[in-house]
């Protein structure tokens, strides 16, 4: 696994517990760690926070407007918790998002629909929450993993 996509795993982990309101000790700000990582600095930034990225991507995720519940069949099943359509009702949304909105890259759309829409089902159904494959849709999405690279990386994302 490179370190993008472990990165990946680390933010996703810390976006779900914010959602759900769970107390995680194990994100900490690496920043404060003594330094004894076993960790390369080029496998992480000193200044990746995992906590704090997926705080960004929750701001990111507050700036769509889509009324989900109207949207599409689609998105009312994934609002239901048919988690297996996360993807499709994200592929969707995104590119008819970004078509509208001229201003808005695709990449840009597919991070804040995936965001938004995970903050939706944490609201309605929790207990699939940690089903959503939002590692898994990042992590294999080309085009949006080139956006987060062409940032400087998570770290960079809307600094």
């Amino acid at each position: 696994m490179s370190a993008f996509e472990k990165q990946t795993e680390s933010i996703v982990k810390a976006l779900f517990s914010d959602l759900l309101n769970e107390e995680e000790t194990v994100n900490r700000c690496l920043e404060t760690d003594s330094g004894e990582s076993e960790q390369s600095a080029e496998e992480t930034p000193s200044n990746f926070d995992p906590v704090v990225i997926a705080s960004r991507l929750r701001s990111i995720g507050d700036e769509c407007n889509i009324d989900f519940e109207n949207s599409s069949q689609v998105v009312a099943e994934v609002l239901k918790g048919k988690i297996e359509k996360f993807e499709a009702a994200v592929d969707s949304l995104s590119r008819r998002w970004s078509n509208q909105n001229p201003e808005l890259c695709y990449e840009r759309a597919f991070l804040t629909i995936s965001v938004k829409l995970a903050m939706c089902i944490a609201k309605k159904v929790p207990a699939v929450v940690h089903h959503i494959p939002l590692v898994e849709l990042i992590n294999g999405n080309s085009r949006v993993r080139s956006y987060i690279e062409s940032c400087g990386g998570w770290e960079n994302l809307d600094n």
